[in-house]
């Protein structure tokens, strides 16, 4: 190509496509700036909304992620530059992505709605999924409690989510119920004045809401008394097993009679 024939057609492109390449950069340079306050104003948001931390990097990384590739699509449709090609690329990217992904992508979307929702927190005790525990760990993809017997149970978050969730500790007081089983030939009234005695001074039980103690049924065999008392979720487990010694032994001290079992 000769040099005339090169200048005529550089001054060609200059005047024709110049001014959208000049513009293009302009644009890019100015989104870049707009991009990085953007990410300042957002982070100071989030952190006055009180927004998780855990979702904080994620919310910040997907917007400006997000803003990022808009800009370059604009940029490239200023320039003139062909879209078609990549418009395909990353639609089929993206439902194999899709595709590969999609029960990972379920959790990681429960993750989010149990840090937003906050159906339960940290050292929250819960029953969820057959198990029952303290959470020790909310993650995006998954959720960790720790069992009363050292077990550390990892749970996926879709499943969670989308499960019926029991939060023992939200209320802050769970009630323990159980039952004591005695003979006929026994005085009631002086079996629930022992049974309301150990109530009384078991330190685990609290006393508000006051604590229930009666016969709830009338069996063939036995009179069955009721014990309904209140507790920390965290004592639950001791004031049952104390309570439940404490009480066999003082209705042994004082003489009460217990059915035989199988009769």
């Amino acid at each position: 190509m000769k040099l005339d024939e090169f200048y005529t057609q550089f001054h060609h492109w200059l005047i024709t496509r110049g001014p959208n390449y000049l513009g293009g950069i302009i644009i890019f340079f100015i989104g870049i700036w707009f991009i990085k306050w953007l990410r300042n104003r957002l982070r100071t948001r989030m952190v006055r909304r009180g927004i998780h931390s855990s979702l904080q990097p994620f919310f910040l990384s997907l917007t400006i992620t997000a803003l990022y590739v808009l800009l370059v699509i604009w940029v490239m449709n200023i320039i003139g530059w062909e879209m078609t090609i990549f418009t395909t690329i990353i639609g089929a990217f993206s439902v194999a992505a899709g595709l590969a992904l999609s029960g990972t992508f379920q959790n990681f979307a429960g993750g989010v709605l149990i840090l937003l929702l906050k159906p339960f927190e940290l050292d929250d005790s819960i029953v969820a999924q057959g198990q029952d525990g303290r959470v020790v760990s909310i993650q995006m993809f998954y959720t960790v409690l720790i069992t009363a017997d050292n077990k550390t149970v990892i749970i996926p978050n879709g499943k969670l989510f989308n499960e019926v969730i029991v939060n023992i500790t939200r209320e802050g007081r769970r009630r323990l119920d159980f039952e004591m089983r005695v003979g006929y030939n026994n005085d009631m009234e002086k079996v629930k004045a022992i049974m309301t005695q150990v109530v009384n001074a078991n330190k685990d039980i609290l006393h508000d809401p006051a604590a229930r103690v009666g016969v709830i049924s009338l069996d063939n065999d036995c009179v069955r008394f009721t014990i309904n008392v209140w507790v920390e979720p965290a004592s639950f487990l001791n004031a049952k097993i104390n309570l439940q010694e404490q009480m066999l032994k003082e209705l042994a001290k004082g003489g009460v009679n217990f059915p035989k079992p199988g009769f």
